[in-house]
């Protein structure tokens, strides 16, 4: 359709700079908590090596996040229910054939490739409840309307759950805001809050519940005892939660400086993955760590932004999807961290070392564009 006259398409910079940015700083600070592990790791033997694999990924990915952002939404959406369905497939073939890592079947690999099917399922339902809950109609305003969309939900977000607690978390909180951004019905999301509120309050005693029913694994059951008393276990569960505790005490409001980190030294298992945010708070201080969380707020904002001047309700799901899926997992990873809630092993988006997380999050970084690439603006 040709743009009328006075009319000219909004890109939205201010967006794709903060990536830049957030990309940037994670392959800094990768490379700052993994030098020294890598370098005396017989199987890497490089201090650089984790830098580099996440550099190519990154860069992978920024270049299908410009080509995502070039299509139009509308027809992304149109394989929604394809994707869903493949989320499915790949998600039970994760639980059969796997590979195993740390005792996990989280990965599918193929000949020397391997990728992580939760991140592929985050977008298939992102993808999918936009569609659903667009489709609905003012059924979306309904009780039972709103449990629908919780239904589509639930089966991807237990077979996530499975695998991934932390990423089951992930998946099963879109439906909630998505219902939450288009639904009129506040007051039931506020009681559903309240009622996940106090899961989290009591949650030993239902862990033991879910755990005589087969829902939650034992060693899901240990995180949560190693979350109450973390000094009970130091050599056991409570050792990274103590470490990651000691990395942020120790960094003060200043940071030791870049690169002095101590509990990187093998004092922190891993620590460019999950506890990353660690180690940024032990080298930058209490001022590194704030600075990264108002970036993260800071593109929040922009999605905020993009949903509400989006063309269509198609948009504004989509867009708010992705806002939720990054501000969620943002919050469990600090929280994680700072041992607000249970270690649920979760990376920090685009700062942590991660492939699968980071190329995914660049084509959902695309797809927001794609929305703000179709607003229109008088000239």
């Amino acid at each position: 359709m040709a743009k009328k006259a006075g009319q000219k398409r909004y890109y939205d910079y201010s967006l794709v700079f903060a990536v830049i940015f957030l990309t940037a700083f994670g392959l800094l600070m990768i490379y700052s908590s993994s030098s020294y592990m890598a370098q005396i790791d017989p199987k890497t033997a490089d201090a650089a090596y984790y830098l580099k694999r996440q550099g190519m990924i990154a860069i992978l990915g920024f270049v299908f996040m410009i080509i995502v952002s070039k299509i139009d939404y509308h027809w992304t959406l149109k394989w929604a229910g394809i994707m869903y369905a493949m989320s499915y497939v790949l998600m039970i073939l994760v639980s059969l054939i796997g590979r195993e890592v740390n005792g996990k079947k989280r990965w599918l690999g193929v000949g020397p490739l391997s990728f992580q099917p939760t991140e592929f399922a985050k977008l298939a339902l992102i993808l999918f409840l936009t569609v659903f809950i667009v489709n609905m109609g003012k059924k979306i305003n309904t009780i039972q309307g709103v449990l629908i969309a919780f239904l589509v939900d639930i089966p991807i977000a237990g077979l996530v759950a499975k695998n991934n607690l932390s990423s089951g978390i992930i998946v099963g909180s879109l439906v909630f805001v998505m219902t939450f951004v288009v639904s009129r019905l506040y007051w039931f999301h506020l009681l559903l809050g309240g009622l996940a509120a106090g899961a989290v309050a009591g949650a030993v005693p239902l862990a033991h519940v879910l755990l005589n029913m087969k829902i939650l694994q034992p060693y899901q059951l240990s995180r949560i005892l190693v979350w109450q008393n973390p000094a009970d276990y130091p050599q056991d569960g409570g050792f990274q939660v103590l470490q990651g505790l000691y990395a942020i005490g120790s960094g003060g409001i200043m940071g030791k400086g870049l690169g002095e980190s101590i509990q990187k030294m093998g004092f922190v298992p891993e620590a460019q993955n999950d506890m990353i945010f660690a180690i940024i708070c032990e080298e930058l201080g209490l001022f590194g760590a704030v600075s990264l969380i108002l970036v993260f707020m800071f593109m929040i904002y922009r999605f905020v932004v993009i949903a509400n001047s989006a063309p269509d309700l198609y948009g504004t799901c989509l867009v708010t999807g992705v806002m939720a899926q990054i501000a969620v997992q943002v919050i469990l990873n600090i929280a994680v961290v700072t041992n607000t809630i249970p270690n649920t092993g979760i990376t920090l988006p685009f700062v942590s070392y991660g492939g699968t997380s980071v190329l995914f999050l660049m084509v959902e970084i695309g797809l927001v564009l794609s929305v703000a690439n179709r607003i229109k603006m008088d000239v």
